[in-house]
């Protein structure tokens, strides 16, 4: 097995490093640790860094909060060092918040889904850094499902939100490191940027090959096989079918208490997509949607994972879904500014209509082609790897 180090491993090497001069804003929480496991915080603290602010993202500094509970900031106990909430009152770092700091970091483990909502945390960062002239570093780590596989649908820029700024497919197949690069420059951010490249990596790794140790990043994402699947199983968030949160195997499993769990997992396998198979499931949510009813549904099982492909997968589950129970069925009502969640999650609203008036999700996905050529040509110009 490699050994990959990460950004943070690099940077400590470094002491010529002005991190070792300046005071320093973290962004971060627990998914960021060493090869040892020692979180960034400590080993910065421990080599000599003025750390004097913390910054937490979305399930806060601990990374234990619930899917989209508001966080508050505080003053770390051991340290009196203040953490500062950017999934609170404010979602970008306030010029008081940055008055002790000369730079920030990031250090944050993302999955590699547009809609994990780390990625804009460190956009509004970088806003933040450049509107007050202070020098950016990303941290960089692995993208933990690789970074060769791409999958649309693209987003359009009037479905922007804090689950997709940019125009990117869902499935970018770049490291947090690289992201940052890309978005810096292609979309003005204009930050003076430096991304601390990862050692050893190699794009067409997964998480599991590096010989790094995996934290989970959020409580619903506990295993790497759950950051497998989530970039196509996240899409039922904007359904009224459960996506398994508040269960054992979050993203892993898919149900509601109307769905005929043997049906729906004959129909799936009917379909054969590449590298997964379903099983039948029942479970019973402990909160979230259904929460204290038993649901039946399908449990899903990669088996080759270079070949999967979870956009398309989770398409097709929302497709047959809707064509078995389409009474049952629901896209979540729009929200107060008149946007489907689902479309938010997906970037467009053509996704939802395609769905809604029948297209099957192979057709569906054989019109993302040219949007993928188009970004990977953008794309080249920042990876690192």
């Amino acid at each position: 097995m490699a050994h990959v180090k990460t950004g943070i491993e690099i940077l400590l090497d470094q002491r010529s490093s002005p991190v070792f001069k300046w005071r320093i804003g973290l962004i971060t929480n627990r998914s960021a640790v060493t090869t040892d496991l020692t979180p960034s915080f400590d080993a910065l603290l421990k080599a000599g860094v003025k750390v004097t602010a913390l910054f937490a993202p979305e399930h806060g500094f601990t990374g234990q909060a619930a899917d989209g509970e508001r966080i508050e900031s505080f003053i770390d106990e051991k340290t009196g060092i203040p953490v500062y909430s950017l999934y609170g009152t404010t979602k970008k770092p306030a010029t008081e918040m940055l008055a002790g700091v000369d730079m920030l970091l990031f250090d944050i483990q993302d999955v590699g889904a547009r809609f994990y909502t780390f990625l804009y945390t460190m956009a509004y960062a970088m806003e933040a850094s450049a509107e007050a002239g202070k020098p950016f570093v990303v941290l960089d780590r692995p993208n933990p499902i690789g970074g060769i596989s791409i999958e649309e649908p693209m987003l359009s820029p009037e479905f922007s939100s804090f689950v997709g700024f940019y125009p990117v497919p869902i499935r970018y197949g770049m490291t947090i490191g690289e992201f940052a690069r890309m978005i810096n420059r292609e979309f003005g951010i204009g930050a003076e940027l430096t991304a601390v490249p990862l050692s050893g990596w190699k794009r067409e790794m997964w998480f599991d090959e590096t010989g790094l140790p995996w934290v989970p990043p959020s409580p619903a994402i506990p295993t790497l096989e759950t950051a497998a699947v989530y970039p196509g199983a996240c899409l039922l968030e904007g359904t009224n079918v459960s996506e398994g949160r508040s269960t054992e195997m979050p993203f892993q499993t898919t149900g509601a208490p109307w769905i005929d769990s043997a049906k729906l997992a004959d129909e799936l396998n009917l379909a054969k997509l590449p590298g997964i198979r379903f099983d039948p499931v029942n479970f019973t949510p402990s909160s979230s949607k259904y929460a204290g009813f038993e649901c039946s549904g399908v449990s899903w099982k990669v088996t080759d994972r270079d070949k999967f492909l979870p956009v398309m997968t989770g398409v097709k589950v929302i497709e047959i879904i809707h064509r078995l129970w389409p009474e049952e069925f629901e896209f979540r009502k729009p929200g107060p500014d008149g946007r489907y969640f689902f479309d938010l999650l997906a970037g467009t609203d053509r996704l939802r209509q395609d769905l809604e008036s029948g297209r099957s999700a192979e057709e569906i996905a054989a019109g993302w082609k040219d949007g993928i050529l188009e970004f990977c040509k953008v794309r080249r110009s920042y990876l690192l790897y």
